[in-house]
């Protein structure tokens, strides 16, 4: 039986519904190992309070953003955790390595690192999600900048409010390229009703008419 990280790299390799072959799945554990040995996994996150207006409207902070697909994740929640994380630019140079000399399978690094990336920044979710939990506030699945109408370029104003320059090391070039680029940037919404959001993200979940899917 494949574990949830061996499905998700598949997934990302395109298989969609179909099994890849025992040749692949063996090159995908190694790549899993490879991925890992050069791997520094980075993440920060801040709480802000959110406000929002009926014209879908969202501010954080100093932050304006004009998006429904953001609004409606949001919508109910008082409080917006702003969250960054990277695989460090080992994975990077594994990767640009790789595909000098065998490019298939510097392309299920690419899956592997993209996979492994999802699963840490699940647990930095959870760890959030059950601090927060503290205070009577729970966590709608994470909400990335290109995600539905929530524009790229949102990346930039969030990566400067955590500062992930100099606390993880992460930056971003002028066309909203992040550096390392196996690094990821979110919205949480956090909320005094729980609902049963998967960490997952909405993927994950069966429930289509949901009012807060992405």
């Amino acid at each position: 039986m494949m574990d949830k990280r061996m499905k998700e790299a598949i997934r990302y390799l395109g298989y969609g519904k179909n099994t890849a072959d025992e040749r692949t799945r063996i090159m995908i554990k190694n790549a899993f190992t490879e991925v890992e040995k050069v791997s520094g996994p980075k993440s920060i996150c801040r709480v802000f309070a959110v406000e929002q207006s009926a014209d879908e409207i969202i501010k954080i902070e100093n932050m304006e953003i004009t998006s429904r697909s953001l609004s409606r994740n949001l919508k109910g929640c008082t409080k917006a955790v702003l969250f960054g994380a990277t695989l460090g630019s080992g994975v990077d140079r594994l990767i640009r390595r790789t595909s000098l000399t065998d490019m298939s399978r510097a392309v299920i690094q690419q899956a592997c690192a993209a996979a492994f990336l999802e699963e840490y920044c699940d647990e930095k979710q959870l760890e959030i999600g059950r601090k927060m939990e503290e205070e009577g506030l729970y966590l709608r699945p994470r909400f990335s900048p290109g995600y539905g109408d929530f524009d790229i370029h949102y990346q930039e104003p969030i990566m400067r409010m955590l500062d992930c320059a100099k606390n993880i090391g992460l930056t971003i070039t002028d066309s909203y390229m992040m550096t390392p680029t196996k690094s990821v940037t979110a919205v949480i919404g956090a909320s005094p009703v729980k609902e049963r959001c998967p960490v997952a993200g909405c993927e994950a979940c069966s429930k289509t008419d949901c009012e807060y899917r992405r």
